[in-house]
């Protein structure tokens, strides 16, 4: 009897310690995914850094980062440099973590800023503001945010009438994002010249705003918006499981929903305001991370580190690879469209 007691304990235990040891063997995995993703966004910060129009040496760009006053160096890796290659980080890792957060809690890959119209709305009111108004700085920041605010609750008003279900929810964006892009077009044929420059400059998605009298204002705003949405992401595996599953566990799933999505409507709008709308960055993110990662806590940490990397990569490619310079949105678009074909074609857009 203590024989078959000992046999069907041992039984019982073993298929939980296998758990355990894949539970572990994951959690390993993500963390050294994490780990190299992070190195890349290093490796291309750094390289950022030393290439440009001149190739500076390391030594003299690690010694103008400490301080130090290098001749033919520090002006142009501090003031030019460095708030660019800040922007595109934390411009890239808002874009991946606000598209990764609105693919999943709308369960729909198409539900990105991209195709629903979040940043359509924020680049209607910037190059309202610029066109019709001569706005520059942080009035075209400001106008950014308060339209992309604007799209997004005018988009729920619609798309909740009847429940909100993630497809409702895209087929409403994608009639709302046309409608703003008709408003950008006519804005665009009643400016003058000058003015409609500007304005294309802008909406091609482009970090050469991204200076230091640029970023006072909105770094700040997205290193808390960040901290704020992975902190808020780590309810996610409970909220996949519904809402009564969620609620028995001691979550609250609708003021949850409610907060991340306001974190992912202000994450893309506040980087749009400093960047423009760099094309399909929250669109691809999400799903190459969601096919990387193992576990679904390290989920939003992997999109933004991947946001980051697409987006410093598509500069350092615009700025290098091609005989004139292109705007990252450029880089990026031509990216990006092809994987979304491949998706609509493929079918799978749920997330």
């Amino acid at each position: 009897m203590i024989v078959l007691d000992a046999a069907r304990t041992a039984a019982g235990t073993a298929p939980a310690e296998r758990l355990r040891i894949a539970r572990r063997r994951k959690a390993v995995r993500d963390a050294a995914l994490i780990a190299g993703l992070a190195v890349v966004v290093v490796a291309l910060c750094a390289a950022g850094l030393v290439f440009g129009a001149k190739t500076l040496a390391l030594p003299d760009v690690l010694r103008a980062l400490g301080g130090q006053a290098v001749p033919g160096v520090s002006f142009a890796v501090v003031e030019l440099r460095l708030p660019r290659t800040v922007g595109a980080l934390l411009a890239g890792a808002a874009f991946g973590l606000g598209g990764m957060l609105f693919q999943t809690l709308l369960r729909n890959v198409l539900a990105s800023p991209d195709v629903i119209g979040i940043s359509t709305g924020s680049s209607a009111a910037a190059i309202t503001a610029i066109s019709f108004f001569g706005a520059s700085g942080l009035v075209v920041s400001g106008a950014a945010v308060a339209g992309g605010l604007a799209t997004a609750l005018l988009i729920w008003a619609l798309a909740s009438r009847r429940g909100l279900s993630g497809l409702r929810f895209v087929l409403v964006g994608i009639g709302v994002a046309a409608a703003l892009q008709a408003v950008i077009s006519y804005v665009l044929t009643r400016s003058d010249v000058k003015a409609a420059e500007q304005a294309t400059v802008w909406m091609a998605g482009s970090l050469s705003r991204s200076l230091w009298d640029q970023l006072a204002p909105t770094a700040p705003a997205l290193v808390v918006l960040l901290a704020t949405a992975l902190v808020a992401a780590r309810a996610l595996p409970v909220l996949r499981l519904g809402d009564d599953s969620a609620t028995a566990l001691g979550a609250r799933p609708q003021r949850t929903r409610i907060l991340l999505i306001l974190c992912a409507v202000l994450l893309i709008a506040v980087a749009t305001s400093l960047t423009g709308p760099i094309s399909f960055v929250a669109f691809l993110a999400g799903p190459i991370a969601l096919r990387l990662v193992r576990r679904d806590a390290a989920l939003p940490l992997v999109s933004a580190l991947l946001g980051a990397i697409i987006v410093l990569a598509g500069d350092a490619v615009g700025q290098h690879l091609f005989p004139i310079t292109l705007p990252v949105g450029v880089v990026t678009g031509a990216i990006g469209a092809p994987f979304l074909l491949w998706l609509l074609m493929r079918g799978r857009t749920r997330a």
